[in-house]
């Protein structure tokens, strides 16, 4: 009996071959499509691991189905010897795969705030820079249902908060992952079923690396104690925290217009307002109102101060707060100033 073929599939021996469709490449496809745009250009993060080239094999699948263009980014972060191979492989790989535009960006990580928050950020700026460049719909990303879980773990072992342990969204501006509910088990198996060789990142087996030390020890060790499904438990766990995460973010933004007041180099938030909220909305809209005005976030220690200028006044001082922001106690208001300014100015509502 022949091969079986997709509908539409030509039989023809002298056609390129298409993989026979198994169930981890129908999977992976499957979350591609539910998320593609109804217009413009489908771009891809491609470092050429498995997870972002089953991505991009995916993509270059579906989107044309849907009348879209998919091309690729590839950013050589110059981290190891041979980085500019690894990224034009990672980018013949695309182009076989029928994706066009298919961009390379070689960015420098200056390892400020640590090796991954730095790496991070570069690879961020130039896909950010691309998407731009060629007014891309959106930009899918390769993170799994594990790495999700990492992320959450990570989270709990700093204490964050219900914002850090709800873990990566799903959509995040032109940002989208579409594989946040796909294992990575899958990705490697739709890439071995597509006859694809991916690349196998030495920093991902490095234990340096915390990431590395929950995916290689602490995972593993849960689920032998604990019983499988840890990952999808922990993951279960984020989407719940993020439907509560955004809640108050909603409630937030209708009443931030409310109960803020303009100040001298800065802004003023109604004290009776804070006191009237429970606790974990009056945390929230402190650190909604630091983050929005001057793009500085707070830690739980620096957040439950500033709240006692509401809950527990009793003429304190000023708090010096980062990125030079200084909160103060000033009569019905706490006023959030770069001058250490407490007025006031008036608000035309």
């Amino acid at each position: 009996m022949p091969p079986a073929t997709e509908p539409g599939e030509s039989t023809d021996a002298a056609a390129p071959r298409r993989p026979r469709l198994t169930p981890p490449i129908a999977d992976v496809r499957r979350a591609v499509r539910a998320v593609l745009p109804r217009e413009g250009l489908v771009l891809v993060a491609l470092s050429g691991g498995p997870d972002s080239l089953a991505l991009a094999a995916a993509a270059a699948f579906e989107a044309p189905r849907a009348g879209l263009r998919a091309g690729a980014v590839v950013v050589d972060h110059g981290l190891q010897p041979g980085s500019a191979e690894i990224a034009e492989r990672a980018a013949a790989q695309a182009r076989a795969l029928g994706l066009d535009p298919v961009l390379v960006r070689r960015v420098e990580v200056t390892g400020e705030g640590g090796p991954e928050a730095s790496a991070r950020h570069a690879r961020y700026v130039a896909l950010d820079e691309a998407a731009a460049s060629m007014d891309a719909a959106c930009v899918l990303l390769g993170h799994t249902l594990d790495d999700q879980a990492e992320t959450v773990l990570l989270g709990l072992a700093r204490g964050s908060g219900a914002a850090s342990l709800a873990g990566m969204p799903a959509r995040a501006g032109r940002y989208v992952r579409p594989l946040l509910g796909i294992r990575r088990a899958t990705t490697h198996e739709a890439c071995l079923d597509a006859g694809l060789e991916p690349w196998s990142d030495p920093h991902n087996a490095d234990p340096s690396y915390a990431r590395v030390r929950v995916r290689e020890r602490v995972l593993p060790v849960l689920e032998a104690e604990l019983g499988p499904g840890i990952a999808e438990a922990l993951v279960r766990t984020a989407e719940q925290l993020r439907e509560d995460d955004d809640a108050f973010e909603a409630q937030i933004e209708e009443l931030i217009e409310e109960i803020c007041e303009p100040a001298e180099a800065g802004i003023a938030v109604s004290v009776g307002v804070l006191a009237a909220n429970p606790a974990a909305l009056r945390q929230r809209i402190i650190r909604h109102v630091i983050g929005s005005e001057f793009g500085v976030s707070l830690s739980r220690a620096q957040t439950l101060e500033v709240a006692r200028l509401v809950t527990d006044w009793h003429g304190q001082g000023p708090l010096d707060l980062p990125g030079g922001v200084r909160a103060t106690r000033a009569g019905r208001y706490v006023v959030f100033s770069t001058t250490g300014s407490t007025e006031v100015l008036p608000h035309d509502h």
